[in-house]
């Protein structure tokens, strides 16, 4: 299992377009990615999921995969997390 933590550093959070880019990014792997915040843990893959947390700026997250792709979705969600300004 591969588990990273995450400071949110963006304004606005994890708002629709960069929580819609993550699930795309994590859906092209068949490992099992969870994002968990404040207590609640969802699976990274459901848009529905990752926007009911409502996370916001300054706050911690912790993104674990699970399964033979692993370390290949945690590289790829990093990536697209930086990219889209979440993340220094």
């Amino acid at each position: 299992m591969e588990k990273r933590n995450f400071r949110i550093t963006a304004e606005a959070g994890i708002h629709a377009r960069p929580a819609t880019l993550l699930v795309q990014a994590a859906s092209k792997f068949n490992s099992d990615i969870n994002l968990e915040y404040d207590g609640k843990s969802i699976n990274l893959k459901s848009i529905m999921g990752v926007m009911s947390l409502g996370v916001g700026q300054n706050t911690d997250v912790t993104i674990s995969a699970d399964g033979d792709d692993e370390t290949e979705a945690m590289e790829e969600v990093a990536k697209t997390m930086k990219a889209e300004g979440l993340t220094n």
